[in-house]
């Protein structure tokens, strides 16, 4: 999805974690489409106040100032309106981590890694280097373990979150389904670091396993990605391992029935 196709309402309907220009860009385009019902005006005005809030006065007003509907939308902040409008949405914008960062973070890194070294990149990176999300992030998870020679070399550790906000973290292979080996891509070489991506599917299972509110956050999003029919029968074929583990069967299920409002595929 690019903010260029993407209207206010589904932008804001559709993301958990909003980015702040992706949502400035929706109300320019918003206010291009007319005649506005009443909840489209009220979702216009919430969302630049949502902005002004998020920014602070001074980025808000530059912002503002520019704009050719500014006297529309001057209209729209001072308009009585009766009824509960997205209170939700200050507390949503987040700006997102760019792809283009954490190549620039994998480029900086290769530089240092002396011999032939592959790493696996799972989580939400990896659905956001293949353009499946646009939200805020600050780990690089690899599978297993972040070579010895990288997570003992502290200052570059550090040189990373202080340049580009970004940390190397790790994430067991076992949460991932049967031959996801199999299923991954390459995502680039780095000098000698050579990076595979985990095969988005195999990221969504892993976190339809997973009872945090980012993950699924993130399975929200992927979902409407997705045959429904393809995802039950890779369902079948690599994640009957997890479904030994009742807290992690209940923990599936529960997810499934929110994404879908049926039973897991048994």
């Amino acid at each position: 999805m690019t903010v260029s196709t993407i209207d206010l309402w589904t932008l804001t309907q559709q993301r958990p974690q909003i980015d702040p220009q992706d949502l400035a860009d929706a109300i320019i385009h918003q206010l291009s489409e007319q005649p506005h019902d009443y909840r489209t005006r009220l979702l216009i005005r919430d969302s630049v106040e949502a902005l002004a809030t998020y920014w602070g006065a001074e980025r808000f007003a530059d912002w503002f100032a520019k704009l050719p509907q500014r006297g529309m939308l001057e209209q729209l902040r001072t308009e009585n309106f009766d009824k509960v409008g997205f209170p939700s949405l200050k507390k949503r914008l987040m700006d997102k981590t760019p792809p283009e960062r954490v190549r620039q973070c994998l480029e900086y890194l290769g530089r240092f890694v002396r011999e032939e070294t592959k790493v696996y990149v799972a989580g939400s990176i990896a659905l956001i280097l293949d353009n499946r999300i646009e939200r805020h992030t600050e780990d690089i998870d690899f599978i297993d373990e972040v070579p010895r020679a990288i997570r003992e070399n502290y200052p570059l550790l550090e040189e990373l979150q202080s340049l580009f906000g970004l940390q190397l973290g790790h994430v067991q292979s076992h949460y991932f389904p049967s031959r996801w080996q199999e299923r991954v891509h390459s995502y680039g070489a780095f000098g000698r670091l050579q990076v595979f991506l985990i095969d988005v599917h195999d990221v969504f299972f892993s976190k339809l396993f997973s009872s945090r509110t980012k993950d699924m956050g993130d399975l929200l999003v992927l979902a409407p990605q997705f045959e429904k029919n393809d995802l039950v029968q890779r369902f079948k074929d690599t994640c009957r391992s997890f479904l030994g583990e009742p807290r992690l069967h209940e923990i599936a299920q529960n997810n499934w029935k929110v994404l879908f409002g049926d039973d897991l595929p048994s």
